[in-house]
């Protein structure tokens, strides 16, 4: 108690101006939380766990990059065996998309916010490592009581921000401690542990990016340079920049006199403005020489050995259709109806192209299952961003989808942010409910497909970017665009392809889909299967798989009977009637249950499970 009340009263000292021993960084979060976020260090603010569907959506957008750095963060890991640290990978908004920790600890874990799903954004958690690393962009740590809240001060947290391959703030590395020798020196190892961990994931990221262009790849001395590279940057055909890891840009801000916190300054600049090298040079840097040779002077003066991959050559014609996962992901659309086999053999030949493609089916139907399995056998190694146009707020999704530049309205991000279209970038994004897109939004996403670039809210220069865009509807989309809802070019330009999804009252394949939304969670009673032939679905494949869910929950052992099933909608009264025949039937037993259950065939726990279901009684 002591402690905490110390701690308090040096942030409140530092508020008043007072000097203070702790890093300058540390410092200025503080200010920031009292200042900026309007925290108080005497009211101690708890971890913050998402929800799993919120869960879900960040870790969704994250897709591509937790792959592509698992490997890193379980090598790293590895490294750290049996000093109790917690690896979190926390995306650009501070929520924690990936965990690697010891499960006994679970619950300490959790408690303390060093888990999946923890928001330790500085906003929501104060001072800490993630949090001051993204408002910093630099490798940091937050020891113990560096910590601006109480409830946080025995951690120990390192963290290191990884950038995309545009400059951009995409995640941050943290490595943390539940408790932890007291000085801060102690962390020194953690810290550049992590630093070289995230630079191997952004050089990972640069190459899975960038396989078909020059890749230029920097070390200050040449024995490292082929195994182990510092930086790396990525050239279009003519020499310009089209990609850096971080300690890339920071190379070329330095050469030209620039800032690397404006990566937009630096791509699109040709090779030319940063090093005393042209496109033409790239070919004397490859390995065909030995690295001492390949020494390179940057226009500030600065030596460096330099290591140019050529590009990998592009097919030369459409890719065969998918096999493998990608083959998988088609099989999984359906299993014997001819409708979805015709769909399917459609959905292959047009998944490796960049065609947009529209994808029409009632509600329920499996258009975000189908887009999935689009973009899986497509090839593209982006994320897959979904975007539901009718879930967001009309104020707010022109900013979510378009990203804006820093300062652009009040409340905007101090660096700007990338909106999903950009996350999308090298991947696919898919358009949910498109026919409720508002209108004025439309011309901007036209421009989109069109001209191939996003211009974000408040920006004054557009940015490339090439992402495949699937959408989809439940909706008469001709019928919006008659009425002046839709534009009729933007119409014509996501419906280059049409995919028809037909409703499950329809499809042949029905026992499939129950036996494979069923699979081991139990098997049906012929009844109990002829009773799920005779309903309608309107709500259709989420309502069939809600409603085995449901009947799983609730059946005694494997054996799912027809009442189990929950009511269908619409059709309440016929719970009633079950009701009343169970009243008949123990009347007539004189409320003996063993009696009423040999009558109607089943065991005795059953009939106990239907009378409480049903509320009926005994007597």
């Amino acid at each position: 108690m002591a402690a905490a009340v110390e701690h308090i009263r040096e942030v409140e000292a530092v508020a008043m101006g007072r000097a203070s021993s702790r890093d300058p960084f540390v410092v200025q979060s503080w200010l920031r939380c009292l200042n900026e976020h309007r925290l108080d260090p005497a009211r101690a603010c708890e971890a913050v766990i998402l929800s799993e569907s919120e869960l879900r959506t960040h870790r969704q957008q994250s897709e591509e990059l937790i792959r592509i750095a698992r490997s890193g963060l379980e090598g790293l890991y590895a490294q750290m065996a049996g000093q109790n640290y917690v690896l979190l990978l926390g995306d650009r908004s501070g929520v924690a998309v990936e965990f690697l920790g010891d499960p006994n600890f679970d619950h300490r874990l959790r408690k303390a916010g060093l888990y999946l799903g923890a928001e330790w954004s500085e906003p929501r958690a104060g001072t800490c490592a993630i949090g001051a690393c993204i408002a910093t962009g630099a490798p940091l740590t937050i020891h113990q009581t560096d910590h601006f809240d109480v409830t946080h001060t025995p951690l120990s947290c390192t963290a290191a921000p990884i950038y995309d391959a545009r400059g951009d703030l995409a995640a941050v590395l943290d490595i943390s401690l539940l408790s932890s020798p007291i000085t801060k020196a102690s962390q020194n190892l953690a810290l550049h542990m992590v630093a070289a961990t995230v630079r191997r994931i952004e050089l990972a990221n640069l190459m899975a990016q960038t396989r078909h262009e020059w890749v230029l790849r920097f070390a200050r001395s040449p024995d490292f340079l082929d195994v182990d590279p510092e930086a790396a940057i990525s050239l279009d055909g003519s020499g310009r920049v089209i990609g850096m890891t971080h300690g890339g840009a920071q190379i070329l801000a330095r050469a030209a006199g620039l800032s690397w916190r404006r990566p937009d300054l630096l791509i699109g600049q040709p090779l030319g403005r940063f090093l005393d090298l042209g496109v033409d040079d790239l070919g004397e840097l490859t390995r065909q020489r030995p690295t001492r040779d390949r020494l390179v002077v940057a226009r500030d003066g600065d030596r460096l050995f330099a290591h140019a991959i050529e590009p990998q050559l592009r097919p030369a014609r459409r890719p065969p259709p998918p096999a493998g996962p990608a083959a998988d992901a088609l099989a999984r659309l359906g299993g014997g109806d001819p409708r979805m086999a015709a769909l399917r053999e459609k959905a292959a030949k047009l998944a490796p192209t960049p065609l947009p493609i529209l994808i029409q089916g009632e509600t329920g139907t499996g258009k975000e299952f189908l887009a999935r399995a689009l973009h899986e056998a497509s090839g593209r190694r982006g994320a897959f961003v979904a975007v539901n146009c009718a879930a967001i707020p009309e104020g707010l999704i022109e900013a979510e989808l378009f990203g804006h530049a820093a300062g652009a309205f009040t409340g905007a991000a101090p660096r700007g942010r990338k909106g999903l279209i950009e996350e999308a970038a090298g991947g696919t994004l898919f358009l949910d409910e498109i026919g409720d897109m508002p209108l004025a939004l439309q011309a901007r996403l036209l421009r989109v497909l069109s001209e191939g670039e996003v211009m974000p809210v408040g920006a004054t220069r557009p940015r490339p970017i090439d992402a495949r865009v699937i959408s989809a509807t439940h909706r008469d989309l001709p019928a919006r665009v008659a009425g002046g809802e839709l534009r009729e070019d933007l119409y014509y330009r996501l419906s280059a392809a049409v995919l028809s999804l037909p409703p499950l009252r329809e499809r042949q394949d029905f026992d499939w889909l129950v036996d494979r939304l069923l699979a081991g969670r139990g098997r049906l009673s012929p009844g109990a299967r002829a009773a799920l032939h005779a309903r309608r679905w309107p709500g259709n494949l989420r309502e069939l798989g809600n409603a085995l869910a449901v009947a799983a929950a609730l059946c005694d052992g494997e054996l799912i009977e027809r009442s189990d099933l929950p009511e269908e909608p619409g059709r309440a009264r016929a719970g009633c009637g079950e009701a009343e025949a169970l009243r008949a039937v123990l009347a007539r037993c004189r409320g003996n249950v063993s009696e009423a259950a040999r009558q109607l065939k089943v065991d005795r726990t059953t009939v106990h499970r239907r009378m409480r279901r049903l509320g009926v009684a005994a007597h």
